[in-house]
């Protein structure tokens, strides 16, 4: 079979930020963003040149071992064949280790990208494909299928395969995410968790989930209760403990705020007349961003001027 043919042209591919699990919906829920990393890929004729700007653009890698250009190797693999060579511009918006699915928006914009400069790519890979591996290198489909696309998502996986669906959040919920000056890394909050939870925690957090759907959709009334969780948070304090703080301070107010993801970014639900004063209520320590709703997910936009 002969291997694939590359576009000339330089594409240009946007990703958003991700929150996953929203409390109740652990390893599941996804929202996506209106926060954008933004990645230009050219076919070169030989070589890697990678050039990164904003988040990361002091440690992060610029070789084979970048996150970004092992997920497009990956996505080469599958649709035929490498390219002779690449050039990678990054412009990095995403904090880094705070929960909002860098490493997802890497590993969108990589295999996004490379189906994108390969002529008949869409054909060769198509969306339910881009997610299954997205997921594989992932390791989990929450955060990759918020990113894919947009919106919240609901994620599973099925005889070993990744799945997802997609649903309108309402748009009178303004996503207020609270970042703390320091990382923590997601093995670390991962590894505090127990091996078993009590049944009744189970149980409690099974039913917000379900109403966290109704809630996110339809009903932002009743987003307070629906964010409730019993299975991950409070197990992850220790790692956390002025993001847990912070949660349960926003919610004794009565504003609907969770852990974003493996933390420890706070993510508060708010509505839209009170979301510049949500953005107040951390203090000190914390960089506040009133936020859009991303509904479009890992886009192939035009070059900018």
């Amino acid at each position: 079979m002969a291997g694939p043919a590359f576009r000339a042209a330089a594409v240009r591919v946007r990703v958003p930020a991700t929150s996953a699990n929203l409390g109740p919906g652990f390893d599941a829920f996804g929202l996506s963003l209106g926060l954008y990393d933004d990645v230009v890929v050219r076919v070169a004729d030989s070589g890697l040149n990678i050039d990164i700007a904003g988040e990361g653009a002091d440690n992060l890698p610029r070789d084979e071992s970048h996150l970004l250009v092992r997920s497009m190797r990956t996505a080469f693999d599958l649709l035929g064949g490498q390219p002779r060579g690449l050039e990678v511009v990054c412009a990095n918006r995403i904090p880094h280790g705070r929960g909002l699915g860098s490493s997802s928006a890497a590993i969108c914009a990589g295999i996004v990208a490379a189906r994108a400069v390969t002529i008949g790519g869409d054909a060769r890979l198509d969306e339910t494909a881009l997610l299954e591996l997205a997921t594989e290198i992932e390791g989990h489909p929450d955060n990759v299928a918020a990113c894919l696309l947009g919106g919240f998502t609901l994620a599973w996986t099925e005889a070993g395969a990744a799945r997802a669906i997609r649903m309108d959040p309402s748009d009178s919920i303004v996503p207020v995410v609270f970042v703390p000056g320091k990382p923590v890394l997601t093995e670390t909050a991962r590894g505090l968790l127990p091996r078993t939870v009590p049944h009744v925690d189970a149980a409690a957090n099974a039913g917000r989930a379900a109403l966290l759907i109704e809630a996110l959709t339809r009903r932002p009334e009743l987003l307070l209760a629906a964010t409730e969780d019993r299975l991950h948070q409070e197990y992850r304090a220790p790692a956390m403990p002025e993001s847990i703080a912070l949660v349960n301070r926003l919610r004794s107010d009565g504003v609907p705020a969770v852990i974003s993801g493996a933390g420890p970014t706070v993510l508060a639900l708010a509505e839209p007349g009170q979301a510049d004063k949500v953005a107040l209520l951390a203090g000190e320590g914390w960089a506040a961003n009133r936020l859009d709703l991303d509904v479009s997910g890992a886009s192939v936009l035009p070059l900018a001027p």
